[in-house]
C-alpha cells in the first residue's frame, strides 16, 4: 500500500511539471504556419519541406525603439509572432528601450518567467509577491546586472538615469503574453463599471472616470 501511494505521489508530481510549461517538441522543429485555418493550443506546424533558414531569423534587435510616449519606454518583442521558428521551443525574448526616467509600467506575463539583463544605463526593478503578503522585492541594477521576475507576478522596470537605457529580456514561453495592469483595469473594452473599481480602489467614482478617460 505504501508503495502504491508513493508511486501515485510521483505520478502527480510528474503531471504537475508536465503541465507547467510550453509543450515539449516531438521533432527537430515546428515552424509556425500563421496561415493555417486549424485552431490548436499554439500554432500549427509548417510543412518541413517548405522551411527555410529565414524561418529561424529575426533582424533589427539592434535598432533603438521609439520611446516618445506617455511612459517613456518601448518593448520590441521576439515571440513566435515575429520569429516563426520559435514555435514549440518554449522561449522568446525582447528588447526594452527607456527614455531618461522612462518606465516599463507594472505588468505580468501569464505564461512565462522573465530574466532581464541591463545592457545600458541604471534601472530600478521590482516585483510584488502574491496575496496576502504583497511584498515588494526591488533592486537597483547597473549595466551587466541580471534580475529574474517569477512567472505571473506583477513587475516593473524604470530607468533612473538622465540618459537612455536598454535591457534584453529572455522569457520561458514562445508566447509569454503581457497584461499591463493599468491598461487592463482602466482601459478594458467595454469599461469595468466605475462603481466596481471605486469600491476596489476605495476612491470616489469620479476619480475612476477621470483615470478611465486617459485609457
Amino acid at each position: 500500500m505504501a508503495t502504491h501511494l508513493l508511486l501515485f505521489g510521483l505520478l502527480l508530481t510528474t503531471c504537475s511539471f508536465a503541465l507547467a510549461s510550453d509543450p515539449s517538441p516531438l521533432q527537430d522543429f515546428c515552424v509556425a504556419d500563421p496561415n493555417s485555418k486549424v485552431l490548436v493550443n499554439g500554432v500549427v506546424c509548417k510543412d518541413p519541406k517548405n522551411v527555410t533558414a529565414d524561418d529561424f531569423l529575426f533582424k533589427g534587435l539592434n535598432i533603438m525603439g521609439n520611446t516618445s510616449n506617455a511612459v517613456g519606454s518601448i518593448v520590441t518583442p521576439v515571440t513566435v509572432t515575429q520569429l516563426k521558428g520559435l514555435n514549440t521551443l518554449g522561449i522568446s525574448m525582447a528588447r526594452i528601450d527607456f527614455a531618461p526616467w522612462g518606465l516599463n509600467p507594472p505588468h505580468t506575463h501569464p505564461r512565462a518567467t522573465e530574466i532581464l539583463t541591463v545592457i545600458e544605463g541604471s534601472m530600478l526593478v521590482g516585483f510584488v509577491t502574491s496575496n496576502p503578503e504583497n511584498r515588494l522585492i526591488t533592486k537597483l541594477l547597473q549595466k551587466g546586472d541580471v534580475f529574474v521576475f517569477p512567472q505571473g507576478l506583477i513587475h516593473f522596470q524604470q530607468n533612473v538615469g538622465n540618459g537612455y537605457a536598454v535591457a534584453i529580456a529572455g522569457l520561458s514561453s514562445q508566447n509569454p503574453g503581457v497584461i499591463t495592469i493599468a491598461n487592463a483595469v482602466f482601459g478594458s473594452n467595454p469599461d469595468i463599471s466605475a462603481d466596481i473599481l471605486a469600491k476596489a480602489f476605495q476612491v470616489d467614482a469620479n476619480v475612476i472616470n477621470q483615470i478611465q478617460s486617459k485609457f
